[in-house]
């Protein structure tokens, strides 16, 4: 962890569900408002000429809007966003995709289907919404869907494939990934039964690398902040990685610092430290 006396991000990287946006009691979704708090620290940052990207396990066209909201194109240059888990960084707006891993899926997706034939599968389409082997449920997918063979689904390279089984919970996925040994496949489990399929080596971290070699950024120089499995290595990676107060004790555990939980506006709280209000003092504070 830097030297907190001297140090001060020159990028911050944001994931977005449970970071900067609040989770809908009882559901896998946000609730999609930022609050005041989170878009002024954000301005901050910016104003201050360091970089803000997006980091999440969302799909490409859930994210730009998140990036509307938060003014981040507000002072004219085009944004780095990493989508779906490191595999897919674009830049907006428009929207371009610059750097995108796929992998051979099929028989990582079977492997998983054996153990839970019931479960939901989607494959995202890119820019529209996602490709879905059965309805999700209501909220958990943004964009439109399209029904279609899991087969087909998955029968040329893709990106990720997310794997969601209502009727299971989080913690039998993570058994499940552990016990298959998914060779040539990572794998990342979500808040519920819900897991995503990655080419080997792509994670946030993987993704965010790319955009500071881009940027000529070093990785000590950058601050990150989030609360899910996903989040696990951009904490690490990051020269200051913290978790949402929220988050899960394996999360916590990784993290250079713990701040408020997102009710609570925990993201802002830790930017501030870093890109102070007037007359906040700071660190101090």
């Amino acid at each position: 962890m830097p030297d907190e006396r001297s140090w001060r991000p020159r990028l911050v990287a944001l994931d977005i569900d449970g970071t900067l946006l609040r989770w809908v009691a009882g559901l896998g979704m946000s609730h999609e408002e930022v609050t005041p708090a989170v878009h002024d620290a954000v301005q901050r940052v910016l104003d201050s000429g360091a970089h803000v990207v997006l980091s999440s396990g969302r799909a490409p066209h859930n994210m730009t809007d998140v990036a509307d909201k938060l003014d981040l194109h507000g002072h004219g240059e085009k944004i780095w966003i990493v989508a779906a888990n490191g595999a897919v960084v674009l830049r907006y707006p428009p929207a371009e995709v610059v750097h995108e891993v796929t992998f051979d899926a099929r028989a990582a997706v079977a492997a998983v289907l054996e153990q839970h034939p019931d479960a939901l599968v989607a494959v995202e389409e890119r820019g529209v919404g996602y490709r879905v082997s059965a309805p999700f449920p209501d909220g958990e997918l943004g964009g439109s869907t399209s029904v279609a063979a899991v087969a087909d689904m998955v029968a040329e390279p893709v990106s990720r494939v997310i794997i969601r089984d209502p009727k299971a919970t989080a913690e039998d996925f993570v058994a499940l990934a552990a016990n298959l040994g998914l060779h040539g496949t990572d794998y990342v489990v979500g808040w519920t039964a819900w897991l995503d399929l990655a080419p080997v080596g792509v994670s946030k971290a993987s993704g965010l690398e790319y955009v500071c070699q881009q940027l000529g950024v070093d990785r000590a120089d950058v601050l990150a902040i989030g609360d899910g499995r996903n989040d696990i290595e951009m904490l690490q990676w990051a020269g200051r990685g913290v978790a949402m107060g929220q988050a899960i004790d394996e999360v916590k555990e990784i993290a250079d610092a713990v701040t408020a939980s997102v009710d609570d506006d925990g993201a802002a709280l830790e930017i501030g430290r870093w890109f102070p209000a007037p007359g906040s003092g700071g660190m101090e504070a």
